[in-house]
């Protein structure tokens, strides 16, 4: 009985051992495939870095605003008896906008002249008799004082009248008509907008810490998406003294000659204020860098010479950089790299530290160092 039970349990051991010994055997021989297996070529474009000169700026956003604007209206009620404009006409200071029946007012001068008129007369009669003592003085000082109060009553009246007529305050380009001819118009009810265009000022932000940056007289450089790339210069005209207490920025206010009239009131704009000397930097397109939760991250494309086949190994190796300012499509880098490296500049999504790359550049990311991001075309 004793002999059965060693014999079973001799066969149940040098099965199990068998079992056993075959699992390690096949995982010996799956890990040593998978060491012997390589990842396939990953393929990416590159660029070589160099160095290329920067010129420090601070950017910001604002609004174009006339130096001098305003919707004309009426100080006294009236109809519309004359309109002396069209629709978006320059105009001289003083040239007429809009004429109001005035008639009554017009007649109630003429009956104040005549009154005026007629005191002077009286005036100068008294004058010349209190010579011959034959009238009081008392009686020409009443007179003269009869006539200048006839003379205010007449300068009164012409500066109501002068109210009837919408005359142009300053230079500049008017807007749309909003009256038409018989219209009656309440006081203070707006016939056009006045604008004047050249110069144009752009009014922006900056935080408190740029203060000792900026002065009067410094360039700036305004884009508009509506034109594109385009660039429109300027220099900074005033400074606010006071920073807000919410937002701790304060105002800056620049002036761009506009003879084109391409810039107008209420346009959105980006600006730049170049600050400092230029300095070199490594630039490359911004794709180049990926941003992670440690840090920004360039893949660096190493030659590990020939393989077996005669083809050059080249691995991508992960790099982290510190980076600066941006322009266009290009990011600076300031630390991390050197001029002459291999930078991935695309398909970095499919690279691991060490993936072996196949490098073709038919294609290639943006590198505009210009281009507008608000809008690419």
């Amino acid at each position: 009985m004793i002999k059965r039970m060693v014999i079973m349990l001799i066969v149940i051991g040098l099965i199990l051992g068998g079992i056993f010994g075959f699992q390690a055997f096949k995982n010996r021989m799956i890990a040593a495939y998978l060491a012997n297996l390589k990842a396939p070529p990953q393929t990416v474009s590159t660029i070589t870095a160099a160095m290329s000169p920067w010129q420090t700026t601070l950017q910001s956003i604002g609004s174009f605003n006339a130096v001098q604007g305003a919707n004309l209206s009426a100080q006294v009620q009236g109809i519309v008896q004359k309109i002396g404009f069209q629709d978006g006409q320059d105009v001289k200071n003083g040239d007429l906008i809009v004429q109001l029946l005035a008639d009554q007012q017009i007649a109630t001068l003429q009956q104040y002249q005549a009154s005026a008129a007629n005191a002077q007369i009286a005036y100068d009669r008294d004058s010349k008799l209190i010579k011959a003592n034959t009238i009081a003085q008392s009686q020409v000082d009443s007179d003269l004082a009869t006539w200048k109060a006839a003379q205010a009553q007449v300068a009164s009246q012409q500066a109501l009248i002068d109210q009837y007529s919408i005359r142009a305050p300053f230079d500049g380009h008017l807007g749309v008509r909003l009256v038409s001819l018989g219209q009656y118009l309440a006081a203070g009810t707006a016939v056009v907008t006045l604008q004047s265009l050249d110069p144009i000022q752009f009014d922006f932000s900056m935080p408190q810490q740029a203060l000792s940056q900026l002065k009067v007289g410094q360039a700036v450089t305004a884009t508009i998406d509506a034109y594109g790339s385009q660039t429109f210069d300027g220099k900074i005209t005033a400074i606010s003294p006071l920073v807000d207490s919410q937002s701790r920025n304060l105002t800056i206010r620049a002036t761009f000659a506009n003879p084109d009239r391409r810039l107008l009131p209420g346009m959105f704009g980006n600006v730049s204020v170049v600050v400092g000397e230029p300095q070199n930097y490594i630039s490359l397109p911004q794709t180049a860098v990926t941003i992670n939760p440690y840090g920004n991250v360039v893949y660096i494309v190493t030659d590990k010479g020939n393989g077996a086949d005669g083809k050059p190994q080249l691995v991508a190796n992960q790099k982290f950089v510190s980076t600066g300012q941006a322009r266009g499509d290009q990011i600076a880098v300031t630390k991390g790299l050197n001029a002459g490296d291999v930078v991935v500049t695309s398909g970095q999504l499919k690279l691991n530290n060490g993936s072996p790359v196949i490098i073709n550049n038919e294609v290639q990311p943006s590198n505009d160092p210009n281009a507008n991001p608000a809008n690419p075309n």
